[in-house]
C-alpha cells in the first residue's frame, strides 16, 4: 500500500511538473549574408506571455539557414547555405544554457544545401542547387563522417521562368514509421519515396517509388498528421496543397485545393506548411506578392476544409513554428527581418496578431526544443 501510494505522489509531481512547464528554447536559423544576422540564435520563449529573450548566439558559421535537434536534444545540425563550398556542421548543444559548442563540418556534396533531417543514426541534407541528397552519419561524440551515399537527381521540368531547367532537391523528411524517406524535388515536379536503411554501410536509401506532381507546380515541403494516415504537400510556385493518404510507404492523392483567391495574378511562392499537434488544423504560407498564411481544418477523411487566409505581416515568410502548448504560431520573415508572433485559437484555427514581435536577420527556421 505504501509502495502504490510513493508511487501515485511521484505521478502526480511529475504530472504537475510538465504542466507547469513554461519556457521553451526556439532555436532560429538564418541568414548571415547580408549582415543583420550573427547566426544560429537561441532563445527562451515564454508559453504563457510569448515573451522571449536571447539566451545564446552562435557565431562564425555562415548562412546556418536550416538547423535540427537530434532526438536525444544533445546535438545540433546546421546546414551552410554557401553556393558552390557548401558544409553541414554540427554542433554539441546545451539546452539548459542554449550555447551550441562546434564539432566539425564536412562537404555538403551539392551547391546551396537547403533543408536538414535527423535521427538517431544519420543526418540526411537536401542540396537545392546541386539537385542532390546526402547521407552522413553520427559519431558517438556527435561529430559527423564524411558523406555515406550521395545521390543526384538528373531531371527537369516545364517552368517558363527557368526554374525546372534541372533537379531541385527541397526537402528530406521521414515518413511517421519511419521506414522510409520523403524527398521533394521542386526542379523535377517528383516527389520521391526511398526505402530507409540506417544501419547499411553503402545503400542507406533505395528508391521505393517516385510520384509525379502537375508540371509545372514545383513540390516543395510536406507534413503528416499526427496519426500518421494522412500528408500534406505544398508545392511552391501555385501554392496549392495535395493531400494524401499515406499506408506503408505510399502516398494516395485524395484532394486539390488552392490557398490563394481565384483572382489572385501576383507571385506565390508556396513556403511552409505544418499541422497543429492535436490533428485539427492545417497551415501553409506563401512569400512573393502574397505574404499570407492560410489556416484549414482537417476533416476525419483527412480532406482540408478552408478557414481564413491573413496576412503574415512581414515580407518573406520563409518558415513557420507552432509552439508546445498550441498557443501561439510564429511565422520567421527572411526579408523583413522579423519574427511575428501569433495568437492561435485552438478551437477554430483562427489567427490574430499578438503584437510581439522577435527582431533577428534573415530567419529562415523556427524549431521549439
Amino acid at each position: 500500500m505504501k509502495k502504490l501510494s510513493s508511487l501515485l505522489i511521484i505521478s502526480m509531481l511529475s504530472t504537475l511538473s510538465f504542466a507547469q512547464k513554461t519556457n521553451y528554447n526556439l532555436i532560429v536559423g538564418t541568414y548571415t549574408a547580408p549582415g543583420k544576422s550573427e547566426g544560429i540564435y537561441t532563445y527562451d520563449f515564454n508559453t504563457l506571455t510569448a515573451a522571449t529573450t536571447v539566451k545564446s548566439i552562435t557565431k562564425n558559421t555562415a548562412n546556418p539557414s536550416y538547423v535540427a535537434v537530434s532526438p536525444d536534444n544533445k546535438f545540433i545540425y546546421a546546414v551552410n547555405e554557401t553556393g558552390a563550398t557548401s558544409t553541414v556542421s554540427a554542433f554539441k548543444y546545451n539546452a539548459k544554457t542554449g550555447d551550441l559548442t562546434f564539432l566539425n563540418k564536412v562537404d555538403s556534396h551539392g551547391d546551396a544545401p537547403c533543408f536538414i533531417t535527423v535521427d538517431a543514426k544519420n543526418v540526411i541534407v537536401a542540396n537545392y542547387s546541386g539537385g542532390s541528397l546526402a547521407v552522413f552519419s553520427r559519431k558517438a561524440d556527435g561529430s559527423l563522417t564524411e558523406a555515406l551515399q550521395i545521390i543526384k537527381h538528373n531531371g527537369k521540368s516545364i517552368d517558363p521562368k527557368g526554374r525546372q531547367e534541372s533537379a531541385h532537391v527541397h526537402m528530406t523528411k521521414f515518413t511517421p514509421d519511419h521506414k522510409y524517406l520523403i524527398v521533394n524535388d521542386l526542379g523535377e515536379d517528383q516527389t520521391y519515396i526511398y526505402n530507409y536503411n540506417p544501419t547499411s554501410k553503402e545503400k542507406i536509401l533505395t528508391v521505393k517509388s517516385v510520384i509525379k506532381t502537375n508540371a509545372g507546380t514545383g513540390p516543395r515541403h510536406i507534413t503528416f498528421s499526427p496519426n500518421g494516415k494522412f500528408a500534406y504537400l505544398a508545392h511552391e510556385f501555385n501554392g496549392t496543397i495535395t493531400v494524401f493518404a499515406y499506408a506503408d510507404g505510399s502516398l494516395t492523392k485524395i484532394q486539390e485545393i488552392s490557398t490563394t483567391p481565384k483572382d489572385f495574378t501576383g507571385k506565390i511562392d508556396g513556403a511552409d506548411i505544418h499541422v497543429s499537434a492535436d490533428g485539427k488544423f492545417l497551415y501553409e504560407t506563401n512569400r512573393g506578392d502574397a505574404n499570407s498564411i492560410s489556416a484549414f481544418s482537417i476533416l476525419p477523411t483527412g480532406k482540408l476544409k478552408f478557414i481564413e487566409t491573413v496576412s503574415t505581416l512581414g515580407k518573406g515568410p520563409r518558415n513557420f513554428t507552432i509552439d508546445p502548448t498550441g498557443k501561439f504560431l510564429l511565422i520567421g520573415h527572411q526579408y523583413t527581418n522579423n519574427i511575428v508572433i501569433f495568437n492561435r485559437n485552438k478551437t477554430t484555427g483562427k489567427l490574430t496578431d499578438s503584437g510581439k514581435r522577435i527582431d533577428v536577420g534573415a530567419p529562415v527556421c523556427l524549431v521549439f526544443n
